[in-house]
């Protein structure tokens, strides 16, 4: 099973890892980095079409779409954590660095990483798996069929976690034909180790990207854990015992259930797609002991505690540079675009998803800086009216914020959240932005970890 084939490539850390490196290749992402920009029209004409059929036939076709990269339950078996982190650390240039990131995934994480022209390893990447016979809303059942996929997983491939997720909520069409296995190294893999030695002086810094958030699982083997949900619009207590929004969402969707029959929760663990293995710091310790390295730790409780920092720096950056820094672009999941967020002199702010909490976030953010002329929104289509999906009139009252220009950028509102072609068509807009700026040279790590340990909203530690 080659890598590249059990890696799913709608899930977060596939997007920012093809984000990061065609920027560090200086090229931008059309269709999310998976095919050339000269397919960008054609595949845009065609989502648009589908964007015109009927609802449920709209939805089918984009669970299809999934289900096509999903990785037969037989074949689980084959796939080899050795591979994919050669086939990660395969897509970035090998040069020096004076400075890399190993962790959590991030998409202002992304944006620190362009700006300084370095490399980010994932510890967590997405192993979509076929299965049938269950329904979304039938997550015991979702267990009970592929646990000894699960297990065969960890069979082969010691060094690491399975976090297996089922999220009844915002991935109620991708789950109706596949299960999600996130899987964390928790040892560095060779593949890793190698390209690390390779880009990574003496003396440079290798940065640990630790978000600190937690889940409720249920605790199926040593390795083995079943996160209940996921984090965006619905609460934990509501995946673990519903609640009037739930209740609301299920018979929208025409299910006879009125809450989520989770197994029983045991404890909490890293979260699935955002949260860091604590496991896996002792051989990054090792690694940089031995290279004489330093080893900084880059700590935060939330994804998003992240993204405000972020912002600032890239507006304090242009500033030095003399430019203006008034436009914001916020950005959603795996729609990331930062080479024409550098070539439009655009700020970059990150959110989780395009559910509520985000959206409260992202206007706190607002209140709390001097406002922008222009704001465009990206926003990601998952297909679902889930529990706390932030609708299109509230993403205008942040688009208000701009004291110029607020626009959707590859957003279709009419079909929004069902806007597949958004996946393509934001890319195109960025384009079309009439002042460029030339390409800078990358922000010196010192100037960076100076800004990064002053700010409140995260721990820097940075190491010896």
């Amino acid at each position: 099973m080659r890598a590249g084939r059990a890696v799913a490539s709608f899930d977060s850390a596939t997007g920012m890892l093809r984000a990061l490196s065609r920027f560090l290749h200086d090229k931008d992402v059309p269709l999310l980095g998976q095919a050339p920009a000269a397919l960008e029209a054609p595949i845009s004409a065609l989502a648009g079409g589908a964007a015109r059929l009927p609802r449920a036939l709209k939805e089918r076709a984009y669970a299809l779409s999934g289900w096509a990269e999903a990785v037969p339950a037989r074949r689980v078996p084959e796939i080899r954590s050795e591979e994919l982190a050669g086939w990660v650390s395969g897509h970035y240039p090998r040069r020096p660095s004076p400075v890399a990131f190993v962790g959590s995934s991030n998409g202002a994480l992304v944006h620190l990483a362009a700006a300084l022209g370095v490399p980010w390893l994932p510890q967590t990447l997405l192993l979509p798996v076929r299965r049938h016979g269950v329904s979304p809303d039938d997550p015991r059942g979702d267990l009970a069929v592929t646990r000894p996929a699960g297990e065969a997983l960890l069979a082969a491939n010691p060094d690491l976690v399975l976090h297996h997720m089922h999220d009844a909520n915002q991935d109620r069409l991708m789950i109706a034909g596949m299960t999600y296995f996130r899987v964390k190294w928790r040892r560095l893999a060779a593949a890793y180790r190698r390209f690390l030695e390779e880009t990574l002086p003496r003396g440079a810094t290798l940065v640990v990207v630790d978000c600190g958030l937690r889940r409720p699982v249920t605790r199926v083997g040593p390795r083995y854990l079943f996160q209940h949900g996921a984090l965006g619009g619905a609460t934990p207590e509501e995946y673990e015992h519903g609640g009037p929004r739930v209740a609301a969402y299920l018979r929208r969707y025409g299910s006879d259930r009125r809450a989520w029959d989770y197994p029983p929760a045991d404890g909490e663990s890293p979260e699935a797609e955002w949260g860091f293995e604590p496991e896996l710091l002792g051989d990054l310790t090792d690694l940089a002991r031995r290279n004489g390295w330093r080893l900084a730790r880059l700590r935060f409780e939330e994804p998003e505690d992240l993204s405000p920092v972020v912002a600032d720096l890239y507006r304090s950056w242009y500033a030095r540079r003399g430019l203006p820094g008034d436009r914001l672009l916020v950005e959603c999941f795996l729609l990331l675009e930062p080479w024409w967020t550098l070539r439009s002199g655009s700020v970059p702010y990150w959110m989780v998803f395009n559910a509520e909490q985000s959206r409260r976030r992202a206007l706190s953010y607002l209140d709390g800086v001097e406002a922008f002329d222009e704001i465009r929104l990206m926003l990601f289509s998952h297909g679902v009216e889930s529990v706390g999906l932030a609708s299109v009139a509230d993403w205008r009252e942040l688009l208000g914020r701009a004291r110029k220009v607020g626009v959707f950028t590859g957003v279709d509102t009419g079909t929004y959240p069902r806007d597949f072609a958004g996946l393509i068509r934001a890319r195109r807009e960025l384009a079309r932005i009439r002042t460029t700026y030339p390409m800078p040279l990358p922000l010196e790590w010192p100037v960076a970890e100076e800004f990064l340990a002053k700010r409140e909203e995260i721990d820097w530690h940075p190491g010896e």
